[in-house]
């Protein structure tokens, strides 16, 4: 039974006492404006505080009803201070936890009832036992509650979201990764006041259970229809990746655009009704959800594959080479949402890794070659909707190697952005093309043996071949390796001139600037001759020929090279030259002493001459 409660003074008396100043204080208790509306088997709260009291800071509380059909009676729900005080109709839910009071402070409490029923319609008053030295204010509140039939509806719409749809409920759907992922909801209720519905989209990772601690937002509307998404998500949906629209009464629409390796999972629409209290906040009064689909991401990179063909290529020179490459696999075709490149490399044999470029087609379809194939005729075109030729009209020896294709997947993100998504190589193709056979041999020397500054020195070059195709043509190119602190290095040699294939003079910086001129004087003869010889022109000379075959395409390649053996170059002094010397020791001792410093000199120089083509 619920306790007996003291009678409060009249309101005269109370009013006499306030004038006299008899007391400060004026006990009041305070619940919510009524009346509130929940849905039945849902969960109420209900606040109680109280303010203007004597006594200790932990104040005590008791809740009871009054049912609309006997509106004088008081049914007692649960104390803070007694545990009997609850009435039978409300002992076994209070027991079971079911109903219960959370003090939130000393003076303020939260009644608690977990799953409302029918019968708990009507008038809840919270109660606060007196604690002070005389009887004024108020020591309880009122406020009504209505029970509402539970009118919320939520389901997958139909037909099923765009994918391929298996026969079985919920639908499992198979999404390529870059493809658009859309699902729809249905979400309603006829409740008769007025309320609003909120409805979002969520996503559980595969195979887990659901629930608000797996259950990852998407995407949501809000009741006062904003859109918002879960944070994973907000940058998508900023970028209009990620899209939630209401279309008619009831159906609600997601679109992720752009689908993502992580984006797997079991997907439901939570529907969350809400009703606003007479105080103007918003009350959730009820809240459904439905599983739309278990969607599987195909990621590209689990799907591209790529084979070569037709096989091991066994050519000769001059030749054509054609190689097919095949891209497969269950991949989004191009588009607005995925992209391809598809290219060739070349690895000559026993080299490690892919190797070089030869061609490819970029995303836009355009061809282009690799460095060091400009120039040559090499096509590299579609031919069907994923096969690709890559087409070389003259095959050279240095063509010989691994071939392998290469393609690449993008996808296109916010805007026009594309992001490489996965790749594969192919297995490698060898190419083998025989060579030509050209042996080369060079001899150089200089005519005329020793010169002398002011003279042109001429040196001569002459070439023997063996082997080779119709059609060889030679070219020669002269090279110097001038002495730089006693040492001669390879490394910097310095072109001089020469004659190429085609017949065209190619003519070096000679240092001081002075003339040069190089010609052919014989079908393998080479001539080098320079013009007007000084110091600066000291220096070890060689011969490098060169053999060239033209193809049907017009395109040159060389099919071997030699180098001849050095020629050293030295300018001497004329004996004259030597009357330079002061005329004031007399010209008989200027010849003496001239043809002494000669001498000296070519001694000296033949001497480091001979040191240095040893190294």
């Amino acid at each position: 039974m619920g306790a007996l409660r003291p009678t409060p003074p009249p309101p005269l008396l109370l009013l006499l006492l306030l004038m006299l100043g008899v007391t400060s204080y004026a006990r009041e208790v305070f619940v919510p404006q009524g009346p509130l509306y929940r849905v039945v088997g849902t969960a109420v709260s209900i606040s109680c505080n109280v303010s203007g009291y004597e006594g200790p800071a932990q104040q005590n509380f008791e809740w009871s009803m009054y049912r609309p059909e006997a509106p004088d009676t008081a049914l007692g729900i649960i104390s803070t201070k007694d545990s009997r005080y609850s009435y039978a109709v409300f002992a076994a839910r209070v027991a079971s936890g079911e109903v219960q009071v959370q003090r939130l402070q000393g003076d303020a409490v939260m009644l608690k009832i977990a799953r409302l029923q029918t019968q708990d319609a009507g008038v809840y008053e919270c109660y606060t036992p007196s604690t002070d030295t005389r009887y004024l204010g108020s020591y309880s509140a009122k406020v009504e509650l209505r029970v509402l039939p539970d009118l919320l509806q939520v389901s997958a719409a139909p037909p099923g979201p765009r994918g391929r749809q298996a026969a079985t409920s919920p639908s499992r759907l198979t999404v390529h990764e870059g493809q658009e992922l859309a699902l729809g909801c249905l979400a309603q209720t006829s409740t008769q006041k007025h309320t609003h519905l909120a409805v979002s989209f969520g996503r559980a990772v595969p195979e887990a259970p659901v629930g608000r601690a797996t259950l990852q937002e998407v995407v949501g509307l809000r009741t006062d229809l904003s859109v918002e998404a879960g944070a994973p998500y907000a940058e998508r949906l900023a970028a209009g990746e990620l899209r939630l629209g209401k279309e008619g009464t009831d159906r609600y629409r997601m679109v992720v655009g752009g689908v993502q390796a992580g984006d797997s999972g079991t997907y439901h629409c939570t529907a969350a009704e809400w009703i606003q209290d007479p105080d103007g906040s918003w009350a959730q009064i009820a809240e459904k959800r439905a599983v739309l689909a278990h969607v599987d991401v195909q990621t590209l990179s689990s799907q591209l594959a790529v084979t070569v063909g037709p096989g091991e290529q066994r050519i000769g020179p001059g030749e054509p080479l054609e190689l097919m490459c095949n891209v497969s696999g269950a991949l989004p075709p191009a588009g607005r949402h995925a992209a391809y490149s598809v290219g060739w490399e070349m690895a000559p044999a026993g080299a490690p890794g892919p190797g070089r470029l030869v061609a490819q087609l970029d995303t836009e379809g355009v061809g282009s070659l690799g460095p060091g194939y400009e120039g040559r005729h090499i096509a590299m075109e579609k031919v069907a909707s994923r096969t690709y030729r890559l087409r070389l009209e003259a095959s050279r020896p240095g063509d010989a190697g691994t071939y392998r294709c290469l393609a690449k997947a993008y996808l296109r993100g916010s805007g026009t952005r594309l992001r490489e998504a996965a790749s594969a190589r192919s297995r490698p193709l060898p190419v083998h093309v025989r060579e030509e056979g050209v042996v080369l041999e060079a001899v150089a020397w200089l005519a005329g043996g020793a010169v002398y500054r002011g003279e042109t020195a001429s040196l001569l070059c002459n070439i023997s071949v063996r082997g080779g195709p119709p059609g060889l043509r030679l070219a020669a190119s002269w090279w110097v390796e001038r002495p730089e602190e006693g040492e001669l290095s390879s490394d910097s040699a310095q072109l001089v001139g020469g004659v190429g294939q085609d017949g065209v003079a190619e003519l070096g910086v000679r240092p001081g600037g002075k003339p040069i001129s190089v010609e052919l004087v014989g079908p393998r003869s080479h001539r080098l001759r320079l013009h007007s010889l000084g110091p600066e022109d000291e220096g070890v000379y060689h011969c490098a020929p060169s053999a060239w075959v033209q193809h049907a395409d017009y395109s040159w390649y060389q099919a071997g090279s030699a180098r001849s053996g050095p020629v050293t170059v030295y300018p001497y002094m004329h004996a004259l030259d030597t009357l330079l010397v002061p005329l004031l020791v007399g010209t008989g001792v200027a010849l003496v002493t001239g043809a002494s410093v000669l001498a000296t000199i070519t001694c000296c120089f033949m001497k480091r001459m001979r040191k240095m083509r040893k190294r």
